[in-house]
């Protein structure tokens, strides 16, 4: 089997955690969160570590920048699963800390070019994701399809975390298009999503990580709105969703879409930054 590697990579830290030459043509993607919201380089220096026994054949930073971890032609170790791996591109993705682990919108829109280009190179048409274990792990892929795998069927995680995993059929709908394909989304579970919505009302598990963000930006002093104490979507937390919007000047509407999260993440990145960076300058000044 002859395979090549990405040309959308920007950084290679090849990991010595890996099996050598797959012994499974490549028919399946599988995206990870990172739990972090590293860049690449440091995820790079993460998979260099023998004594982690983990690599990923690429990596996408919070920047959307990506990393050449594992070549391509060879098994990473990814995903508790030799049989996955083997004909797996794995990708760990820069993710929030905390439940639902989303990402970033330049680390999700690198993921979609990412797999289109993988499927491109190997000859796929088509990217499937089926939302059901059984049925995915039971299939063989016709010549053209490509198939979306999770961490969590092998291992006791909730990677790729919610945030993404309620994405997947989005994600292969995306991919399927760009190759020209017929999308064919056969996801079964269609009762997460609704379940996981960040909305005025809502108490679930999406929620309550929401607004641990919120908080951070309060403790931060980005905002003055302190959130309810409520275990779901109050008053509170409504004034202080319009407050962010407000800052990132997009619509004030209280409603949580992409662009209000993603808002959230480059607030708290951007104070980080500019502290680590005040931090940094105060270091070279002493000498």
């Amino acid at each position: 089997m002859i395979m090549s590697n990405s040309k959308l990579v920007n950084c290679t830290k090849l990991s010595p955690n890996h099996s050598g030459k797959r012994t499974h043509s490549i028919d399946r993607i599988t995206p990870h969160c990172v739990v972090g919201q590293c860049s690449v380089e440091t995820l790079g220096d993460i998979f260099q570590n023998t004594a982690c026994e983990a690599s990923c054949n690429y990596g996408i930073g919070y920047d959307g920048r990506v990393l050449l971890c594992v070549d391509e032609g060879n098994r990473s170790w990814c995903s508790s699963s030799n049989a996955n791996d083997q004909r797996a591109v794995t990708i760990e993705c820069a993710s929030d800390t905390t439940a639902p682990y989303a990402i970033n919108s330049k680390v999700y829109n690198k993921l979609v070019a990412l797999c289109v280009d993988i499927c491109k190179r190997n000859g796929k048409t088509k990217l499937l994701w089926f939302g059901n274990e059984d049925k995915t792990l039971n299939y063989s892929p016709k010549s053209g399809e490509m198939v979306l795998t999770v961490h969590r069927w092998f291992a006791n995680k909730s990677c790729p975390g919610d945030w993404l995993y309620n994405r997947l059929g989005n994600l292969a709908d995306e991919v399927t298009a760009q190759l020209g394909g017929k999308t064919t989304n056969t996801n079964t579970d269609t009762n997460t999503e609704e379940e996981e919505m960040i909305k005025f009302g809502s108490h679930n598990t999406a929620t309550l990580a929401f607004k641990k963000q919120l908080i951070t930006l309060y403790n931060m002093k980005i905002i003055k709105t302190k959130v309810d104490n409520s275990a779901g979507f109050g008053n509170g937390t409504l004034k202080a969703v319009k407050e962010v919007q407000k800052l990132a000047k997009i619509t004030v509407d209280g409603i949580v879409g992409e662009k209000t999260i993603n808002a959230i993440y480059h607030l708290i990145n951007d104070c980080n930054w500019a502290k680590d960076k005040k931090i940094a300058n105060a270091k070279k000044a002493l000498g």
